[in-house]
């Protein structure tokens, strides 16, 4: 019989601040052998601390070693089990990756070194582009954007500068096409990249089966004031949008053009290009669909990819090629909406990205792209008797499902995703997306095998019949955690957000 096993006698830790000990230190210096230089010819004193480091921790080498030791084996990560996260794509990233990304030539190039001096770095851009090309259908590629958002925001503001020069800008520098269609289901960040560049948001419906509704689209089409539609495809419900072809040729005869969300390339990668479904522009997220990191808040890297129409309008500079064997900066587009971000990009993002591609070549981002969707259909059908699905055509890279069998309980979709976490399991994203009322939004990605696929699935099904037969036990979870439910609300309004000796004491 297995129980549980304790790692410590001390289950929760205490702050580095409440291990302090008067006179403990992690250090040892020995007898000065020079002439000593006074303080103030080093550092003058307005900029020296003057309270003689009074609360800063004193704790030896040991105690440091140890507590942040125990406490990031608390960390749930990548390494240790499946992030079902629906729509971040959070799969496992190649140890080889990591290890090209961190060669001399490349990790140590300043990014103020001539370009006679990155040759090399130029190259590894200039294929990276070549590749992303190829896999989208679009003639042009921008590595600059720094992240997903980021890059969304930069294939707005190309549309925006291309409809500015065809048909003029309107009013108080108003576009004079000023509305950006944009799903129900889409992520928030579109709405805001589209404000952010001067364009009016107007929502198209989906329909009860989860795709775009047509007659809504070609409704909002026919007020002639449309400049373009922000799509994500497959959709947030994770179900690709069978009508795509129609979309665009709607979109495109109302003189609009066509933003693709590339959040969910996993779903396509090797099997279908947006550029050949009439899709004008589309960021690619390398921190998903590549296999480069998901850091916090960043280093992300969201490239912007074109037709050729909008290829003028990109952010410089760009890499080209100059010759046989050379490559070089090209800052020479007038039509340029300017630079997204300092230098280039994050590039060892690119340098990732770029062994992720190489080391799977096109048979093994097809076979990624199958594994992905597939691990969502068995999940799909492992869960529909358990679970309510919304939507009845098969997923692609994720499924949604909802509480709506639970709720009946009083069970509800926070309480099953705390309660996952009992079992071992990161979490699903939860509520999301808004149209679906409950939603769990699960996405498996290709890192995780069958065995795997098979304890999620029981996981869920197991909290299934607790809901069912002692749901107390589901709305109160989780129970093996260090730190239970909390409550949110209250730490959203009134965060504690530093430590105060007076307030240990307060507690006490």
């Amino acid at each position: 019989m297995i129980t549980k096993a304790t790692t410590h006698i001390t289950q929760n830790e205490a702050l580095i601040f409440e291990r302090s000990q008067p006179g403990r230190k992690g250090y040892m210096l020995p007898a000065l052998d020079v002439d000593e230089t006074p303080m103030d010819e080093l550092l003058p004193a307005a900029f020296r601390r003057s309270d003689d480091l009074e609360g800063v921790p004193e704790v030896s080498e040991v105690d440091v070693v140890r507590h942040f030791t125990r406490i990031s084996t608390w960390n749930y990560n990548i390494d240790l089990g499946m992030y079902p996260l629906g729509s971040c794509t959070m799969k496992y990233n190649s140890r080889l990756n990591e290890r090209v990304a961190r060669i001399k030539g490349f990790a140590n190039l300043h990014p103020l070194a001539s370009e006679e001096d990155s040759q090399g770095a130029l190259q590894l851009l200039y294929e990276l582009q070549q590749h992303l090309s190829e896999i989208t259908g679009l003639a042009a590629v921008s590595l600059q954007p720094a992240a997903g958002a980021h890059g969304e925001m930069t294939g707005v503001m190309i549309i925006r500068a291309f409809l500015d020069a065809r048909d003029g800008v309107g009013e108080g520098d108003r576009p004079r096409r000023h509305v950006m269609l944009i799903p129900d289901s889409a992520h928030g960040t579109n709405p805001a990249s589209a404000h952010l560049s001067g364009f009016t948001v107007k929502t198209v419906r989906s329909t009860p089966e989860g795709q775009t509704d047509l007659d809504a689209l070609r409704e909002l089409c026919a007020a002639g004031d449309v400049a373009g539609l922000m799509l994500t495809n497959p959709n947030t419900v994770g179900l690709f949008e069978r009508n795509i072809r129609e979309i665009c040729r709607i979109v495109h005869d109302a003189g609009g053009l066509v933003y693709m969300d590339g959040a969910n390339m996993n779903a396509l990668v090797g099997w279908a290009r947006p550029g050949d479904m009439g899709v004008d522009v589309i960021h690619l997220n390398l921190h998903k669909t590549f296999s480069t990191p998901h850091g916090g808040g960043g280093p992300g890297s969201g490239p912007c990819c074109c037709t050729k129409e909008l290829e003028p309008y990109l952010p410089v500079p760009r890499v080209v090629r100059a010759g046989e064997d050379r490559y070089k900066l090209d800052f020479d587009y007038p039509k340029t909406i300017g630079r997204v971000k300092a230098f280039y990009g994050n590039f060892g993002m690119a340098v990732r990205a770029l062994s992720y591609i190489e080391t799977h070549g096109a048979d093994g981002l097809r076979e990624a792209t199958e594994a992905a969707v597939l691990n969502a259909r068995v999940i799909a059908h492992g869960l529909a008797g358990d679970y309510h699905k919304p939507f009845d055509d098969p997923p692609m890279h994720e499924v949604v499902f909802t509480d709506k069998r639970q709720a009946r309980k009083g069970v509800h979709t926070l309480d099953i995703a705390k309660r996952l976490i009992d079992y071992g399991f990161h979490p699903m994203t939860i509520y999301f997306p808004l149209i679906v009322q409950g939603a769990m939004l699960i996405e498996p990605t290709e890192s995780v095998g069958r065995q795997e696929i098979q304890q999620f699935i029981e996981a869920m099904r197991a909290i299934a019949r607790e809901a069912e037969e002692t749901p107390d036990l589901v709305t109160n979870a989780p129970h093996t955690t260090r730190i239970g439910r909390l409550d949110e609300a209250a730490a959203a309004r009134k965060p504690v957000l530093r430590w105060r000796p007076e307030e240990k004491a307060a507690v006490a």
